[in-house]
């Protein structure tokens, strides 16, 4: 009796071994970005909310009638530089609690004595609310007119 011996085509030890290798050295990489990534999310989220804060109050600001001193939603008295907070939904508090996430400073510049000069301040929003916005971990800002003339 005659036999046939077939030849399977297989992988070896060796080139199984270097395969696996290669793709934990891959693996590690791609874990050593995911800090990155959750870290670059955090941020954008934290400005994205910054910015959508400083939108909402500027446009309270600008809707307050010419006669009032103070907007509506807000609080924010024409003249005076103030802080107000906001949680981490954008959602207004009158004073820094544990559920603040944002600070939002208003100043206002000396005004020029103009009659019908445009009323201008700087508002600027940083986070973590409670610290100083020297010091913040990240902060929006923008400089805005009103015409309450």
């Amino acid at each position: 009796m005659i036999r046939k011996f077939r030849f399977v085509a297989a992988f070896s030890l060796i080139e199984v071994t270097m395969a696996i290798g290669i793709a934990a050295f891959c693996l590690i990489a791609v874990f050593g970005l995911l800090p990155v990534g959750v870290q670059t999310n955090r941020n954008a989220t934290s400005q994205t909310g910054g910015a959508n804060i400083l939108a909402a109050v500027i446009a309270d600001m600008r809707a307050t009638p010419n006669a009032a001193t103070t907007s509506g939603n807000y609080h924010i008295t024409f003249g005076a530089s103030q802080a107000v907070y906001f949680d981490e939904s954008g959602q207004f508090a009158t004073l820094i609690g544990p559920n603040s996430r944002y600070q939002l400073n208003v100043t206002f510049p000396p005004s020029t004595g103009l009659t019908y000069a445009a009323t201008y301040a700087t508002l600027k929003v940083t986070w973590p609310a409670a610290a100083n916005p020297a010091n913040a971990a990240g902060s929006v800002e923008m400089f805005a007119a009103f015409d309450r003339h």
